[in-house]
């Protein structure tokens, strides 16, 4: 490294380029977050679902947790989202219009122990998935 009275430029430019090897600054600098999010680093997506699954848990539990896949409207991609909550997946049909947020896991990944889910679902057909849920509204037939 330069030493000397007038190094101050050679220090700042060493700083600017080496800063490029941390992969955090990277990462942060070029938005990868918002990039490889299928969201598009929106809080929350519209879309379509296309069908009903089941993702089995990863060890040591067990079970199967009911997912749906859906379309997004603004970009044609698909993902999976967990349906949240005991019979939440009965008021949910394919072709529903569904609105679909994080799942809150670390780093916006997967939560607990289901493997690459990163969604669910909150609203179905513009009624509040948990209203549907507790009884308290009816679903709108489109």
């Amino acid at each position: 490294m330069a030493r000397g009275e007038f190094a101050a430029r050679k220090l700042e430019d060493d700083r600017q380029k080496w800063k490029w090897k941390n992969p955090k600054y990277k990462r942060k600098t070029l938005r990868m977050r918002d990039k490889h999010n299928l969201l598009e680093g929106s809080p929350q997506g519209r879309g379509i679902v296309t069908e009903k699954r089941g993702v089995t848990a990863k060890q040591p539990n067990s079970g199967v947790r009911k997912c749906v896949r859906v379309q997004l409207i603004k970009n044609g991609k698909q993902l999976t989202a967990l349906a949240p909550g005991d019979g939440a997946i009965k008021h949910i049909d394919e072709h529903d219009e569904v609105i679909v947020e994080g799942i809150g896991g670390a780093q916006g990944g997967p939560k607990g122990d289901l493997w690459g889910v990163k969604y669910r679902v909150t609203h179905v057909n513009n009624q509040a998935l948990e209203m549907l849920r507790s009884g308290r509204k009816e679903k709108i037939k489109r």
